[in-house]
């Protein structure tokens, strides 16, 4: 712990040495403790949103408390973490594996399995882009984007189609979606057009 001993922390040092260095994480660990990237966790330090403290050598340390305190007031789902993403696919391994890679890139995800859940969570909250598959059950994705569109007004709101049809992606253009994805997905290719609609 002779590193940390230049470190002011609210905790006195007798229970810092008892409770371990474990408590303190790395850049790069508190990165992941939170979901995001280590430039995200960088810039949320130096405007003062998640407390660093600094090793003699200039290091960042995050406190464990201090990282918990933050998801506590950020909360799931909330654009606190950056641009809030509606995220509609009634895969739920698809909607795992681009939530992640989108919150690794610093966005706040809200998932939905259908359409009308989508719809729903518009209501509560509206995103800042909603990614959208086209092929869903009982309600697809044209119609949610039309009922979008019906609420919102065109392009109020932006949408990324995605669809295993590759042709789907004139449509969504005529349809007035901002963006289209091919399925399976270049995962890459899908974080590159919501970077360029909606940065993070």
């Amino acid at each position: 712990m002779g590193r940390f001993a230049v470190v002011a922390t609210r905790e006195p040092g007798a229970r810092r040495a008892a409770s371990g260095e474990s408590d303190w994480l790395t850049l790069g660990q508190a990165a992941k403790f939170l979901g995001v990237a280590q430039s995200t966790i960088r810039k949320w330090s130096d405007v003062g949103r998640v407390p660093a403290f600094y090793t003699p050598g200039g290091h960042r340390r995050y406190k464990r408390h201090d990282l918990e305190a933050f998801l506590e007031r950020s909360g799931p789902g909330k654009p606190a973490r950056g641009p809030l993403v509606l995220l509609v696919d009634d895969d739920p391994q698809v909607r795992e594996v681009v939530r992640v890679n989108l919150e690794m890139e610093g966005y706040a995800v809200r998932e939905a399995a259908n359409a009308e859940d989508g719809l729903a969570a518009l209501e509560d909250e509206a995103p800042d882009l909603i990614l959208l598959d086209v092929m869903m059950p009982q309600v697809d994705g044209w119609e949610m984007l039309r009922r979008v569109q019906e609420r919102h007004g065109v392009g109020s709101i932006p949408v990324v189609m995605f669809s295993g049809q590759l042709d789907a992606g004139n449509e969504a253009a005529q349809r007035g979606a901002q963006g289209f994805v091919g399925k399976p997905f270049d995962l890459r290719a899908l974080i590159e057009q919501t970077k360029q609609i909606v940065p993070a």
